[in-house]
Parts: structure tokens; sequence; C-alpha cells
């Protein structure tokens, strides 16, 4: 396969990219906790089952991306995100949204002309909280609260989702999967899930 000719912005070299010979495009592959910025024509692409994927872009200059991001539960405090301080249950969402969103104001994109698009928040795991409800709230909340519309969205529901975004155009080609042949999604969530469970608490970060 010939080396890649996009030029990557800093801080996303270590995110694999592919070149997807279906949609002929250059193509970046997420998966949980990870996000990634382009300015460039490029495409990300994800499989969502519990976890949620924001898709946000500039509209005018084009530039955007997309995160993955699973939220850990607590019990009574689902609700606690809002104010700045990042406990366990809110600071994987919270940096999720806030780098991602950062890095494309950073990068030359305006506040004002972003567009962003919503997916995932399946139940997938069973016999554990529907943590894809959880998920799924907490996007919509987030971005109620910092005034940013969502344009389109497909949450919730039973089955995982592979999602390509293109953040140039802002196109979002979505599949739902109706069954998995494997479990290897599964067990990848529930990986993740057990990390952020277990690891320390976060301090403050500046909302935008």
């Amino acid at each position: 396969m010939a080396s890649s000719t996009i030029s990557r912005l800093p801080g996303f070299e270590h995110i694999n990219t592919y070149f997807d010979s279906q949609h002929n495009i250059e193509t970046a592959k997420l998966l949980p906790g990870d996000y990634y910025v382009t300015s460039s024509t490029e495409a990300v692409v994800t499989v969502l089952g519990s976890c949620v994927s924001a898709c946000v872009r500039d509209r005018v200059f084009g530039i955007g991306g997309m995160n993955h991001f699973m939220l850990p539960i607590h019990e009574g405090d689902r609700n606690n995100w809002r104010g700045g301080v990042v406990d366990n249950i809110t600071r994987f969402g919270n940096y999720a949204m806030e780098h991602l969103i950062n890095d494309i104001l950073s990068n030359g994109g305006m506040r004002k002309n972003l567009e962003v698009k919503v997916f995932g928040g399946g139940r997938i795991i069973k016999g554990m909280s529907d943590i894809g409800a959880c998920n799924a709230r907490f996007v919509l909340d987030y971005l109620k609260e910092e005034g940013l519309s969502v344009v389109s969205q497909d949450l919730n529901g039973d089955q995982p989702r592979k999602i390509y975004y293109f953040p140039k155009t802002g196109r979002v080609l979505m599949k739902k999967l109706a069954s998995l042949h494997n479990d290897t999604l599964v067990k990848r969530e529930e990986k993740y899930f057990n990390h952020i469970e277990n690891a320390p608490v976060g301090g403050e970060v500046d909302l935008f």
C-alpha cells in the first residue's frame, strides 16, 4: 500500500490510518477513548456499541473530527457533570468533548460555525446498567449546556453502529449491525468500561 500523502495535525500521529478503497479516501480508525481532528480530505471511522461519538466540524472551513467515548456509571451521580469539576462519572465525556472541540478551534475552526452530529449509545452489554442511555443523555445535555445545536442524531436502541464521518463535507454514513458475528465489540467495551471505572479521579478542566 502506498504511503499516505495526508499531512496530519500535530498530536494525532498515534491514530491508526489506512486507505479505504471502498470510499477511495484516507481513513482514521478510532477505538474507545480516541478522538481525531483533521483539516485534510479524510474520513474517520469507528464502530459503536454502548459508546457515543460526536462528529463536529466547522462547516465554513471544513476542519473537524470525531471522538469515541464511554462514561463510567455511578448510581446517583449521573447528572453531576456540570460545573467544571471532572469526577468519575463525567471526566471521560468531558475530556472527549473538550479536546475534540478545542482542537478544532485551535486549528482554525470557529465556534459560531460548528455543526454537530451524534451517534451510538446502544444497549449491547447484557446484565449491565444501560450505560448506552447514560452516554446518549450526557452528550445531548452537554451540547445543550454549551449552546451547540445537534443537526443530526441516531442514539439508543439495541444495535451496534458503524460510522463513517467526512469532516470536509459533514457527510455521515451509518450502518446498523443487525447481529455481531463475534463478541469482539462487547469484550472491547467491557475492557474499556473496567479501565475507566478503576482509573483515578481527575481534577478540574476549563470549560470553553
